[in-house]
């Protein structure tokens, strides 16, 4: 995840130091946690969310059970990652369910982060769990706000209910009383943002607030936006007492201060987390697994998740067969491709593997290669994708043509799925099974 991958870098590094010590001292702790403190502030966290961090894991650390325990270091690491959870807010936050159908979420913020897209994302998500989501547009001033709401509901299968420029208020009553008729669950209202925040965009939300039970008054916040995301968010809290936070863009070039302020300066949890830009991207909110991925630890869990989404129990029983059996074909490599691209791609997996995460840099990982390398077995025939011994060279020149690549990149092709085949002996030798 690049929102932390220069915090966890810096981390990693004071944290080394201090494992290289061996016994610590109470001034080699606060050293270290100035350390910390500067390289939080550097990640845009809130200059007093980060005094208090380090405050608090500077008095955890310094006991005589630390100091005089056989690994001090590896204790300071646990007391940091122990703090950085109850700084996100310990534990994932459910949404809110009215107990009597339909639970209304009415989604919130500033102009530009992203807010329409995440009510077909959230969509996207109710659905996986069974729910039947309405979007609502009360977003009546934008230009095409109305439209674009009805592109993301397409996309993500869910209906669109809109009135034109009718009063919001209105539109978010009838809204409520459609689903009721319909059999809708879950309302999902899309309200109108701005530049910045003004008294009329307040005084609008709050009467929505008002002219409908709102179960959920969820803030969508741009990660990308610092220190600036974390005041938004005090200043949209203390109107209209919001119920939880969603960040976007976490995906990007960030340094995850807002993800380590928000919950501390508004009191209020994040609950999901915006990862990428298909409607699929949305995340839930785990403070374990976020401080893990901060601390470089992976996210194992996570990953099983995607894994576990991405292939059936069935896809990875057959795949083991074929391995076990040696007839892995490059038509199965195509599809672990369609399977790692389903997970987020090369570099959010490999983000989320332990010991792996901050050293991952975007620029390590050529995506576009693995585009070309699915371009050329695309082109391949049928039997030339069961059986590459017969690929010579005419059928090289072929491919490459068919592909828009080089007879050099074929043959790397070739060589590494021969490297892969050779792996998957090993495990068979090892009689070891896959991790999903």
């Amino acid at each position: 995840m690049g929102a932390f991958s220069s915090l966890s870098e810096r981390l990693n590094h004071i944290f080394s130091k201090l494992t290289k010590r061996g016994k610590l001292t109470e001034l080699e702790i606060k050293t270290a946690m100035r350390e910390v403190r500067v390289a939080l502030l550097e990640a845009d966290v809130n200059v007093k969310v980060a005094k208090q961090f380090c405050s608090d894991v500077s008095e955890k650390a310094v006991g005589q059970e630390i100091l005089k325990s056989l690994n001090p270091a590896q204790q300071v690491i646990k007391i940091v990652n122990d703090e950085l959870i109850a700084l996100m807010g310990s534990s994932n936050q459910k949404l809110n369910v009215s107990p009597k159908p339909p639970t209304v979420i009415m989604m919130c913020g500033l102009q530009g982060a992203g807010k329409t897209t995440l009510c077909g994302k959230l969509a996207v998500n109710l659905k996986k769990n069974g729910k039947k989501p309405l979007l609502v547009a009360c977003d009546i001033y934008r230009p095409a706000a109305i439209n674009q709401l009805k592109v993301v509901g397409k996309n993500a299968g869910a209906e669109v209910f809109e009135k034109g420029t009718q009063s919001p208020v209105k539109t978010a009553q009838q809204a409520v009383e459609h689903a009721k008729s319909m059999g809708y669950d879950t309302v999902i209202i899309d309200t109108a943002g701005r530049l910045e925040i003004d008294e009329a965009l307040m005084q609008e939300l709050e009467n929505i607030k008002k002219g409908v039970d709102v179960s959920e008054i969820l803030l969508t916040v741009d990660s990308m936006m610092g220190q600036v995301a974390v005041n938004v968010a005090k200043t949209f809290n203390e109107r209209l007492e919001v119920t939880g936070v969603i960040l976007t863009k976490l995906d990007g070039d960030t340094r995850g201060g807002a993800c380590l302020s928000i919950k501390a300066v508004t009191g209020k949890p994040i609950k999901f987390v915006g990862v990428g830009e298909k409607l699929t991207d949305l995340e839930p909110f785990y403070p374990d697994r976020m401080a893990s991925r901060i601390l470089g630890m992976g996210d194992v869990l996570t990953l099983i998740e995607k894994a576990q989404e991405a292939v059936s129990e069935e896809q990875a029983k057959a795949l083991q067969k074929k391995m076990f059996e040696n007839t892995f074909t490059l038509e199965d490599y195509l599809v672990q491709f369609e399977s790692m691209k389903k997970m987020g791609g090369a570099q959010a997996i490999l983000a989320m593997m332990p010991g792996v995460g901050g050293k991952v840099k975007a620029e390590d990982i050529d995506e576009d290669k693995i585009e070309r390398t699915k371009a050329i077995i695309l082109s391949m025939t049928k039997r030339e994708r069961a059986e590459p011994a017969i690929i010579n060279s005419s059928r090289k020149k072929r491919i490459a043509l068919g592909s828009g690549t080089s007879v050099q990149e074929i043959n790397q092709l070739l060589k590494q799925f021969e490297q892969t085949k050779q792996v998957m002996k090993q495990l068979k030798g090892g009689k070891r099974r896959l991790p999903f």
